[in-house]
This record gives structure tokens, sequence and C-alpha cells, in this order.
């Protein structure tokens, strides 16, 4: 393998240290436990993407319902935080690194999404110091036995390149992939503010209707740093058929924090 994605955020997001992060992990998924089992198919997570003292628990609650998953191959779909790009950017390169080890880019899959498209390319945009797409794959290491991955970043979030983005996961869609939307919910409001947005983000999920929530985050009603992966993988879900969404827990950063001046909501969710 001649391309190699290394951590950029090992150590500031989550442990550095092999062993550290395995037990944090290991902690974490033991803490987010609940009586709630899938036994149906599961076609994709919604999982927020901080630091992981800040949302790994609310991480975990998801994580925890894909163990017992046949999943060779998971598509991350994420925000690109820190570059704009028209269209949507599958990574290029071979595979991706963290302390637990190399996951290998699943190049067929990337193949079927490039084919024929008009907005969906290949490179490195908004993968470089991205941290939305790696902080969920030393969870994936810790769940799943060998898997391969396909990481995303979406550089503008308009309707046509969404559109576009749940055509092409609806078409690749079976019963070995698993599609995890990566998103934070809002950004910096006071606790009771944060909770009216992050509601409303909360039941346009929960209501399984992409379409209302994508015009109530264009319209500034919600918002999301990663609403568009949520509206892409809702949208591919109804194209294959998927019935239900559930959501596992919303917290924000305040519930660790102390702090509730200023938050960041989180949201973990199950779509099955």
């Amino acid at each position: 393998m001649n391309s190699i994605r290394k951590p950029a955020v090992s150590g500031t997001f989550y442990p550095r240290e092999k062993v550290q992060l395995e037990n944090e992990i290991k902690l974490m998924l033991n803490l987010a436990k609940s009586d709630f089992d899938i036994s149906k198919r599961i076609f994709g997570l919604i999982v927020p993407h901080a630091g992981y003292v800040y949302s790994g628990k609310t991480a975990a609650t998801a994580y925890n319902l894909i163990k017992s998953k046949n999943i060779s191959t998971v598509i991350i779909i994420s925000p690109s935080h820190r570059e704009y790009f028209p269209g949507i950017c599958v990574f290029n390169g071979d595979a991706y690194e963290t302390p637990l080890g190399i996951v290998k880019i699943n190049e067929e899959i990337r193949a079927k999404l490039l084919e024929n498209s008009k907005s969906i390319f290949a490179g490195t945009n908004g993968h470089k110091g991205e941290h939305a797409i790696e902080v969920h794959i030393p969870f994936l290491q810790m769940i799943l036995d060998e898997f391969s991955i396909v990481p995303i970043t979406i550089g503008d979030q308009s309707k046509n390149y969404l559109d576009e983005l749940a055509e092409k996961l609806s078409e690749i869609s079976d019963g070995g992939i698993l599609m995890i939307a990566s998103t934070d919910l809002s950004h910096f409001y006071t606790h009771d503010t944060a909770n009216e947005l992050d509601s409303i983000m909360e039941k346009y999920i929960a209501d399984y209707d992409p379409i209302g929530l994508q015009k109530a985050l264009d319209e500034g009603k919600c918002e999301a740093c990663g609403g568009g992966a949520v509206v892409a993988l809702l949208n591919a879900a109804k194209k294959e058929n998927f019935k239900n969404v559930k959501i596992l827990s919303r917290t924000n950063s305040g519930d660790v924090t102390g702090d509730f001046s200023e938050v960041v909501g989180y949201l973990s969710a199950v779509i099955y």
C-alpha cells in the first residue's frame, strides 16, 4: 500500500497509545449497554464525532448494536470541516491508519460510487486533517473483525449533491455494508437554545423525514455540521425500503463539563 492516511487527531480527540485507546473504547461500550437489540438488518447509523470524552458514550450506544452483525465494509459519510469544495470526495488512497492498525479502502465500492457521477470524485479533498471520519474507525476496529472502509467527505451540502449521493448509496447497498452519517448537532449555544434546536433535528430523524430535515437545515430551523450526511443516509435508506429509525441517545457537552453556557449537541440513531 503506497497511500495510507495517517492519524491526524490521535492524542487530541482520542488517546494516542494503543492500550489506552482500547481500554477507553471498552469502557464506553460497557457504559452504553442497553436492553435494545436489533435482530434485523441495519442499514446505517447516525453517530457524533467529537472528542471521545464528550461524545464517546453517545457514539457507543450505536456501535453496541453492530457487535453481532456480519459487516464487511463501512461507508463513513462526513462533512468537510476545514475545506470547502464543490461536490463529494471519496478518499483516493489505499487505507486509513489509527493507533489500532490499518484499515483498507474498498476499491470496488469506491469505483461504483464514482462511475458516471457528476459530483462524486476521488481525491484527498476534506480528508487530510478531518476528524469526523477518523474518530469512528477505532470503534469499528474494536467491534468488527476484518473489514474495509469507504471514507467520503461532503464539500458542499447542497441538495443536488446530496440527492446524487443518496442515489449512489442506494445502488451499492447490500447486507454486508454498513453506512455511517457522521455529525454533531448545534454548536456553542446555551443549553436551552441548543436543546430547542437539537429537538427539532431529533424529531425529523425520528419521523424519518429527510425532505423536511433538508428544508429545516436550509432555513436554519436546526443545525448540524453533518446534516447533509444525515439527509443522504435517510434518503438512501428510504430508497431501499428500510422502515425503522430509532433515536438511541441525545446529549450535549455540558453533560460532561457541567458548563451549560456554550454546548455542542450529540445524537446517535439507527436505521433498520
